[in-house]
């Protein structure tokens, strides 16, 4: 629903590719097709890049938590729904599929909200994008990471991998996954920064979006500002990063929650922020 302001309310979103909750202002996002592993189809890439498209509109979330149903994260695009289709496709309708899936990778990136995404068990190919191109990600031992674009003769530039992966883990390892398309276990994923940290897997839902509920109650133009510089300053030198930050960090000051931080420190209380 469009409000005065401009804003919408994504609470009631009527998804129809995925689950889609609103709680305390985090949102949870459950790719569900549990009996294959939660796979994505065209729909769902559409869904959800035009759902990432809404959010930095959306009064009502302030951190989103994307996850899969029962025990898996998502085995990645849907052999018989999406890959089949694609060998009989021509080259301008494989462009537009390629762009789009890109496509949801930036309306993710270019979102203010922080994104946790909570990996267990299978975590393959799109699936993996869609965890990598998360702002954290929580996985458990039985993680099993893989892009896999090499095993069906694609090249490993799927998504924005080349360009994100090596920033994460570093570029040999992200080579070794993106020529080899082998398995990343938790463990692996833990020790090279992929995963921020491991959980049980019974409770693993529960701590991404307890973390996801802190995010939410910061200060959130203030994170929305450090996920917008994170990514602009990958293309920027020194000089031009300090100077964006100067920007970015004044602008945080003339906010109301900087006013807050301030006098709660001053009378030794806790902050309550309110995101303006």
């Amino acid at each position: 629903m469009k409000r005065v302001d401009g804003s919408v309310s994504l609470a009631g979103y009527p998804a129809k590719h995925f689950l889609w909750r609103v709680e305390d202002r985090v949102a949870t996002l459950t790719l569900s097709r549990p009996e294959r592993k939660n796979p994505l189809t065209f729909e769902t890439y559409a869904e959800l890049r035009d759902l990432f498209r809404s959010l930095p509109y959306a009064a009502d979330v302030r951190a989103v938590v994307l996850t899969g149903a029962q025990g898996n994260f998502s085995s990645g695009g849907d052999v018989y729904e999406i890959i089949g289709p694609l060998t009989e496709m021509t080259m301008p309708e494989i462009l537009a599929f390629t762009r789009m899936t890109g496509d949801v990778v930036r309306a993710m990136r270019a979102c203010p909200q922080p994104i946790v995404s909570a990996v267990d068990g299978v975590c393959a190919g799109a699936g993996a994008i869609l965890a990598m191109a998360s702002d954290l990600r929580f996985g458990t031992a039985r993680s099993r990471t893989a892009f896999l674009f090499s095993r069906v003769g694609l090249a490993g530039c799927d998504m924005g991998a080349c360009a994100m992966l090596p920033r994460i883990i570093g570029q040999g390892r992200a080579a070794e996954l993106l020529y080899t398309g082998r398995v990343m276990s938790g463990e692996e994923g833990l020790r090279w920064g992929f995963f921020n940290r491991l959980c049980e897997p019974e409770r693993l839902l529960e701590e991404a979006q307890a973390f996801a509920l802190e995010l939410a109650q910061g200060p959130t133009f203030a994170h929305a500002m450090t996920k917008r510089m994170l990514n602009q300053e990958w293309s920027m030198g020194l000089d031009e990063a300090l100077e964006a930050e100067a920007q970015a960090q004044a602008l945080c000051m003339a906010t109301q929650d900087f006013r807050r931080a301030y006098e709660a420190f001053v009378a030794k209380q806790k902050p309550v922020f309110e995101g303006n």
